[in-house]
């Protein structure tokens, strides 16, 4: 059920005397209810469409052309030394020792093995470990402690 027909039988709804409406499309079916009447009985939709691709760039000015072109900035990715990146596995918060007062599971240049713990990464108040998927040297830690992370950003480089 596309979402434009969701926001018009809200109208729809809004302007009428009717105090509830029900539409089934198929597998897809939508109740709206006005007021505080019954239990809520289960709502089963279609996602919303994606939304549109950003348009492109505007065409750069002549004083933009003019001017001396600016050196790129590195990406995160460029400045991480070579190895075999570990990335967090979820959106969470990252976290170096078990406890505030514990030490780190790992330092920059300690041996791990595969499957030793590096981290956690808190998520909706559960502690996630993060273990080593391949055993080697840790030359990079690129997270900070108490920090956020995105899903599949780089937290460290073992060799």
């Amino acid at each position: 059920m596309d979402i434009r027909k969701i926001k018009k039988l809200i109208e729809l709804l809004e302007e009428s005397s009717l105090s509830e409406i029900e539409i089934v499309e198929g597998e897809e079916s939508l109740r709206l209810c006005r007021g505080g009447g019954s239990a809520p009985m289960p709502m089963h939709y279609a996602p919303p469409p994606p939304p549109p691709a950003a348009a492109p760039a505007p065409a750069p000015s002549v004083a933009a052309e003019a001017s001396a072109p600016l050196p790129a900035a590195p990406s995160q990715e460029e400045s991480i030394p070579e190895g075999e990146l570990v990335r967090a596995p979820m959106v969470g918060t990252y976290y170096e020792a078990s406890s505030p007062e514990a030490p780190a599971f790992v330092t920059k240049g300690q041996q791990v093995s595969e499957g030793d713990t590096l981290c956690i990464i808190e998520a909706m108040k559960m502690f996630n470990q993060i273990e080593a998927e391949v055993s080697g040297t840790v030359v990079a830690i690129l997270a900070e402690n108490g920090q956020p992370v995105e899903f599949d950003q780089p937290l460290f480089v073992i060799r």
